[in-house]
């Protein structure tokens, strides 16, 4: 996951992902940045080669998407109090460093 914001205006996300050899790309948390997708292995190449396309690396990080999430709205009431007491007990543990989670939204 590497997420980089243009470095002039009228930069093209889609043609530097396809350049750089990103998988895919997504809008950024924040406003005016992209996330690219990318294989694990291919993490430093494609974030070495964003600058030569007008993105400026802010971050790059191994990372996990989910493909398929789960809408919490779906859930019932108890599975979702159970999921959420589930996470909050990954989350306290001191040697949880960080936790990816499948729900959408």
């Amino acid at each position: 996951m590497i997420e980089a914001e243009p470095t002039a205006a009228g930069a093209d996300a889609e043609v530097a992902a396809i350049e750089a050899g990103a998988q895919d790309l997504e809008p950024g948390e924040e406003d005016g940045t992209t996330l690219f997708l990318t294989d694990p292995a291919d993490l430093d190449l494609v974030s070495r080669a964003l600058p030569a396309h007008g993105f400026n690396v802010l971050s790059a990080k191994l990372g996990y998407k989910a493909k398929n999430p789960i809408d919490p709205a779906s859930l019932s009431a108890e599975h979702l109090e159970e999921v959420e007491a589930f996470l909050a007990a990954i989350d306290a543990n001191d040697d949880v460093q960080n936790v990816f989670v499948g729900l959408a939204g």
